[in-house]
């Protein structure tokens, strides 16, 4: 069974209301026509009826909840909360109204603020910026975590490193030049995410283009800083840096260059410099190894809400969701 199948098939253990809100797209109806029909959650459409009909027709909604704001009884309870949360910024109940009615993200994220919805996935036609905005504003971030960041996790094939080639990749989608007290967060954020998910113990590389002190240079020396960090403040993490990728996840060679590494050879959750490296990095093993990438995958807002790639097929909004449902059943 691939690594999908298993979270699709927890997924359905405890099954969780997903919301979508972009109903302007017909890969959201081709990806919830098929979570109902796996069973994998039970899914909420923010859009007009007249909306869905258009761009879901042929398709098999049964059992779909449709929530057209203007009509949604629950609205003006979400536009006093949403003027509650805001009012330091200045809100006021007309703006509030105007978002809500026609901003349909900030609308699904109100339903899951007042638990109307375990979790939502977005991004299939919205940017990472678009999607995150009301989720910082709205639901804040987990009680002690401190920063927002975002992995990919990939599933390659025929691959005898990692966990059976499966690795959380981070940060691939949002953090863009971290210094070492937030790259120190993303390890830790991204060790926690890999147990939830893959359910085996996370070995984390803090990865460089040095291996224990091979080069020097500016960038050496934050991850270096960032490794100290996060072995202080997380000494249960079996976590160790700074590495190339060869040394991190093949044995030969993390023997070779970091002979007394607990994490050389054998490392399945890998974090990298910056954005740059994180984004090319998952691209290039997505492409050329032809692995499964499900993300980008947040981690760090209070509830679970996950972004999507805008070139994502139906099946990827459909493997994200089920992630999704899977990190609602943790909270």
């Amino acid at each position: 069974m691939g690594f999908i199948d298993v979270i699709k098939d927890r997924a359905r253990a405890d099954k969780k209301v997903i919301v979508l809100p972009e109903s302007e797209d017909r890969r959201t109806y081709e990806a919830a026509a098929q979570i109902m029909k796996e069973g994998i959650a039970d899914i909420i459409i923010v859009g007009t009826e007249e909306q869905v009909a258009e761009v879901g027709a042929g398709l098999d909604l049964t059992g779909i909840k449709v929530v057209d704001p203007a009509k949604d009884p629950k609205a003006p309870e979400y536009i006093d909360k949403l003027v509650e949360l805001r009012s330091k910024k200045g809100m006021t109940k007309e703006q509030a109204t105007d978002i809500l009615m026609n901003q349909y993200l900030y609308y699904g994220v109100m339903m899951v603020k007042m638990g109307d919805a375990d979790g939502m996935v977005s991004g299939a036609c919205h940017s990472t910026a678009d999607t995150l905005r009301p989720c910082l504003q709205i639901l804040k971030t987990k009680p002690g975590t401190k920063l927002v960041s975002a992995f990919f996790l990939m599933v390659v094939p025929d691959c005898e490193y990692g966990a059976n080639g499966t690795f959380v990749f981070a940060d691939s989608g949002l953090e863009q030049n971290p210094d070492p007290e937030k790259l120190a967060a993303i390890a830790a954020s991204s060790a926690e995410s890999f147990e939830l998910l893959v359910q085996q113990p996370a070995k984390v590389a803090m990865l460089s283009h040095s291996t224990m002190g091979s080069a020097k240079h500016a960038d050496v020396d934050k991850v270096v800083e960032a490794t100290r960090i996060v072995k202080e403040q997380h000494p249960e993490l079996m976590v160790d840096g700074e590495m190339q990728l060869d040394a991190a996840i093949v044995p030969s060679v993390g023997k070779s260059k970091a002979p007394n590494s607990p994490v050389a050879g054998e490392a399945n959750v890998l974090v990298f410099p910056d954005l740059d490296a994180g984004n090319i990095g998952y691209k290039l093993v997505q492409r050329l190894a032809k692995a499964e990438a499900y993300g980008p995958v947040t981690q760090g807002i209070a509830k679970p809400v996950n972004d999507l790639s805008r070139g994502c097929s139906a099946e990827d909004i459909v493997g994200v969701v089920a992630i999704t449902a899977v990190q609602c059943q943790a909270q």
